[in-house]
């Protein structure tokens, strides 16, 4: 598959590196979308067809509507995936690295319309060979790009750190929040590190790198790592 890693840093300051799509997985989860829309045409076809014309009006209006807000719709309150790209490991984002938009999802949808032409996605198979993200020409108009989902990553424990109680009680989300840092750090900059670990001076007593190495123990007595 024509893919490459590419460093993305979002508006945070987070830096994330992403696998651009390339042609063949998003042939793939197109493929799979176009089978599951399949099926429910021919699930409406059936007793639309004993209808005549009202009922070939009715499929016709069905169509139209499947075949244009299907992705839209998925990609837009789905997290930038629909059933096809969920089972291939895709994911539609903004180009900065932030979670799709539903202005997004529509523009780069609708845009197909230029893609396809002058016969089966002949023009976006180019705009996707020629840029270095793989995006097609909906993709450039709305700021996007398809990547690949990574496989969620396992809790392990910092062996560096050494591990060390919390101090005080945490609700679930901000234990999340110190397992989330720890596992992420190699991903900020050692000044980030120091930034966010320095907002919770008051639960860690430290700052600078002392902050910093003090919620990495705290994360790993999260995760049940001893001392």
């Amino acid at each position: 598959m024509l893919d490459t890693r590419l460093p993305l840093e979002t508006p945070e300051g987070i830096e994330l590196v992403v696998t651009p799509a390339g042609p063949s997985a998003r042939l793939h989860a197109y493929l799979l979308d176009l089978l599951i829309r399949c099926g429910i045409y021919l699930a409406f076809f059936i007793p639309l067809h004993f209808l005549g014309r009202v009922g070939s009006g009715l499929f016709l209006i069905i169509y139209f509507l499947l075949e244009w807000f299907y992705p839209v719709l998925f990609e837009g309150l789905r997290g930038g995936q629909t059933p096809g790209k969920r089972y291939c490991r895709l994911r539609v984002l903004s180009a900065d690295g932030t979670p799709l938009t539903f202005g997004g999802a529509m523009i780069r949808n609708l845009l197909r319309i230029i893609d396809i032409m002058p016969t089966f996605y002949v023009f976006g198979l180019f705009s996707m060979l020629m840029t270095q993200r793989f995006q097609r020409l909906g993709d450039l108009a709305a700021g996007t790009l398809v990547v690949f989902e990574p496989r969620p990553a396992i809790a392990a424990p910092d062996p560096d750190a050494g591990a060390s109680p919390l101090p005080v009680a945490l609700s679930t989300v901000e234990q999340r929040g110190l397992i989330d840092f720890a596992e992420r750090r190699q991903q900020l900059s050692a000044d980030r590190q120091v930034e966010l670990a320095d907002i919770l001076g008051p639960l860690t007593h430290q700052s600078g790198e002392e902050g910093v190495n003090r919620l990495r123990a705290f994360a790993n007595s999260l995760i049940g790592r001893s001392a």
